[in-house]
């Protein structure tokens, strides 16, 4: 029983110190579903992933959004209403939970 209860503990160590040095980033329900939302609305046409270039071209990717415009400034576009950006985007308006969970996604990316 001593062998197995060393072992036991030597295994849980080795595991915490696995863990701590590769720690999960914890995503927040809001950012996931800011994820869904665009993923399912936006992804068409802009690259909503910290890599890949966006499928149309004339789209900004979502991981540069904060680098041309506030994003308090974009919250507030999105709640009266996004219908300019580039020629092609539909116009759309977000509901404020919708507006706070698109934000906790764009704000992962920065």
């Amino acid at each position: 029983m001593h062998v197995s209860l060393i072992l036991g503990f030597a295994l849980f160590t080795l595991a915490m110190a696995s863990s701590a040095m590769n720690p999960a980033k914890a995503v927040s329900a809001a950012e996931l579903r800011g994820r869904t939302y665009a993923q399912t609305n936006c992804a068409r046409c802009h690259s909503i992933d910290r890599h890949s270039p966006s499928p149309l071209a004339i789209a900004p990717p979502f991981r540069t959004l904060h680098t041309k415009y506030p994003l308090d400034t974009l919250a507030e576009a999105l709640a009266e209403g996004i219908d300019t950006g580039h020629p092609t985007m539909p116009m759309f308006t977000l509901e404020p939970d919708q507006i706070n969970d698109l934000m906790s996604f764009l704000k992962s990316l920065e």
